[in-house]
């Protein structure tokens, strides 16, 4: 298995950085490769990805979510193997430290090739410079879903809408 990690500071309040990373469909705008994530429920979500010219879909489940702190998934269905998390940390009253920690197994010869020179690494960082960008760009949060996810919560409505 491949991991990588980034972190940013943005220049925004933890709030507004947390809840704009809620918003799993606006994705494409600042992670590269991504060409569409939608939402199915509270905890899953349906991810079309093109990367090296391959498109790839798979579905992710929220395993935690704790607000201001931290949401990490894995993925349940499809042709990528992955889990990670973004925690959030309080710099000050406008900002913030995110940080990304992905596991992925890369799959094919080009996958493994790209992981084994740090291709992999560079993406995620920068996507999160894109997001960094995207964020301090707009200034306030496309959305926000406040609630808490965790093991008492697999299975049920944890209630999600958008702000």
């Amino acid at each position: 298995m491949s991991t990588v990690e980034a972190s940013v500071e943005v220049a925004v309040p933890i709030d507004t950085a947390y809840n704009q990373w809620t918003q799993f469909e606006s994705f494409p705008h600042f992670m590269n490769g991504v060409e569409r994530v939608r939402q199915l429920d509270d905890l899953h979500n349906h991810w079309v990805v093109k990367v090296g010219g391959v498109t790839r879909e798979f579905e992710t489940e929220i395993t935690e979510q704790r607000p201001d702190e931290r949401i990490s998934w894995k993925t349940v269905a499809g042709d990528v193997q992955q889990a990670g998390n973004v925690s959030f940390e309080r710099m000050d009253d406008t900002h913030t430290r995110v940080t990304i920690q992905l596991g992925w197994e890369p799959t094919g010869l080009a996958e493994k090739a790209g992981s084994a020179v740090g291709l992999d690494t560079h993406q995620v960082k920068a996507d999160a410079q894109r997001f960094k960008d995207f964020i301090e760009d707009r200034n306030t949060e496309t959305g926000a879903w406040r609630g808490e996810v965790g093991p008492q919560t697999q299975h049920g409505s944890t209630g999600r809408d958008p702000m």
